[in-house]
């Protein structure tokens, strides 16, 4: 019975893990070439920090703003999320429910235990945070308890955030 229970826990926690790491893209990434890490590293300090609440720039350098997101596309991309968020309010899962995440404050979702660093980011979830949120969520909130590892393409992430502001 418990080797059942650890064979049980273990499969969950896999499907999870599957569930929350998207395609693996951003693990499957070219190394830069020398000149592109030397350029890299002259624009951006390596312990910069997080970017400020108020800083929406992304890794990639894509600007939410120059893309049109897809809904259906973002209910599709979404469905990686539905392991621990859903879009119902008020219902909370592994993370807190996305319902009407557009302009509410970082960790305020009622009955939703969320992390320190979560809880007093500063955040105001605009449109163009979430979008720089989602390419990587431990640069933009340290410590978070997000395991999630990022979604790398900047066309998903505005798919998700079309979807977020509709789910309908």
């Amino acid at each position: 019975m418990v080797r059942m229970k650890s064979v049980t826990a273990i499969v969950a926690l896999a499907v999870l893990t599957a569930g929350c790491s998207g395609d693996g893209s951003e693990f499957t990434e070219p190394a830069p070439s020398a000149a592109a890490a030397a350029t890299t590293e002259a624009a951006a300090p390596v312990d910069s920090g997080p970017p400020a609440a108020d800083d929406i720039t992304t890794l990639d350098g894509v600007a939410y703003a120059s893309l049109t997101g897809d809904v259906a596309s973002g209910k599709s991309a979404f469905m990686q999320c539905r392991t621990c968020h859903v879009v119902d309010p008020g219902m909370n899962r592994i993370g807190p429910s996305l319902a009407n995440i557009i302009g509410r404050e970082a960790g305020s979702v009622a009955g939703f235990k969320y992390s320190e660093a979560n809880a007093n980011s500063g955040i105001i979830w605009t449109e163009e945070k979430l979008f720089q949120f989602l390419e990587k969520p431990q640069r933009v909130i340290p410590k978070t308890k997000m395991i999630f590892a990022g979604m790398p393409d900047a066309q998903k992430r505005a798919d998700v955030i079309a979807y977020l502001k509709n789910p309908n």
